[in-house]
C-alpha cells in the first residue's frame, strides 16, 4: 500500500492540492474538501497502480483554518466529558438525596434543576 500525504490550500472558491508519489510531483483541484482524497486517488492512477493500492491523507496547509479547527475539537471533546461527568454527579446526587428521603421538589430546588428532571434521574 503506497501512503500519499497530500496537502490542500483553499484558492479561489478551489482546494488547490499538491503531492508527490514515486518521486514526482502531480497537482489537482476540488471544488469541496470532501473530494480531495478521491481526486487525489484518482490523479495517482496515472502512475499506472491499481486503486487499491492508494491510501491517501489530506493536509489542510491553512494554518489558521487548522488551528481554530483543532481549537474547536478540543473545546467540543472536554464539553462532552463535562457533561458526562456532570450526567455521572446529578444521578448520584439525586440517588443520594432520594435515599435519605429528601422529596423530589427540595432536590430540584438544591440542584437548580426542574422536579421532571429530578423524575428523570432519578429513575436512571
Amino acid at each position: 500500500m503506497t501512503r500519499i500525504e497530500a496537502t490542500a490550500q483553499y484558492c479561489d472558491s478551489w482546494w488547490a492540492v499538491e503531492f508527490t508519489l514515486q518521486g514526482h510531483e502531480y497537482s489537482t483541484q476540488a471544488r469541496r474538501l470532501d473530494e480531495v482524497v478521491p481526486m487525489v486517488a484518482d490523479a495517482a492512477l496515472m502512475t499506472g497502480q491499481p486503486a487499491d493500492d492508494f491510501e491517501v491523507h489530506c493536509k489542510v496547509r491553512n494554518a489558521d483554518y487548522v488551528d481554530a479547527v483543532e481549537q474547536y475539537k478540543a473545546a467540543a471533546q472536554a464539553s462532552a466529558k463535562a457533561g458526562a461527568a456532570a450526567a455521572v454527579a446529578s444521578r448520584r446526587a439525586v440517588a443520594l438525596l432520594r435515599a435519605d428521603g429528601l422529596p423530589l421538589r427540595d432536590i430540584a430546588t438544591l440542584m437548580g434543576v426542574s422536579t421532571q428532571r429530578v423524575s428523570q434521574l432519578a429513575r436512571g
